[in-house]
């Protein structure tokens, strides 16, 4: 997996790059999220996985996406057609994603808790953690009643474990060591 994420960063880069220049964001994010779809499709991860030659690839995927996509993005289609990395168009989209995140200063978190979030809750914990790491915030809620109490909270690589479980695991290794 770390592999196909190193062969799609250069290839989001790109596309980022040339979409911030473009003022197109946001349409480059629809296209490519379009693409990568038809990329995880079965049938035509078949056929462009080594079912076909480079040039057959690109005119069946040009095909399929139709009108989906414009002229520049078919561009870049072409290029990865080219090169024969059109599988890995589901990894550049989660790169241009994040790009786009890192571009807008906004920042992914999820919120673990056992029970449901009220409304206020998620303002106050947003006005936290958005000045924690100085991001926008967008919270993910999920409710796990196996945390007993408490929230998990992961942005990115930092996680902060308040929950009832985490404690009394920290405790058990404690007690063990």
């Amino acid at each position: 997996m770390s592999e196909l994420t190193t062969v799609a960063r250069p290839y989001a880069k790109a596309a980022f790059d040339f979409a911030v220049e473009a003022k197109a964001i946001d349409s480059w994010l629809t296209q490519l999220t379009f693409a990568a779809e038809v990329a995880k499709d079965t049938t035509i991860k078949g056929y462009i996985s080594g079912g076909a030659s480079a040039e057959q690839a690109q005119i069946l995927f040009l095909n399929v996406c139709g009108e989906q996509v414009d002229s520049k993005c078919q561009n870049f289609l072409k290029v990865m057609a080219s090169n024969e990395r059109l599988l890995v168009l589901p990894q550049v989209l989660e790169q241009f994603i994040a790009l786009k995140a890192d571009f807008d200063q906004e920042v992914s978190v999820d919120v673990t808790s056992a029970v449901e979030v009220t409304a206020e809750q998620k303002t106050t914990l947003s006005a936290a953690l958005e000045k924690r790491l100085a991001r926008k915030v967008k919270l993910n809620c999920f409710v796990d009643a196996s945390i007993v109490s408490g929230l998990v909270i992961k942005a990115g690589d930092m996680v902060i474990d308040g929950s009832i479980k985490g404690k009394l695991n920290r405790l058990a290794t404690t007690l063990q060591s």
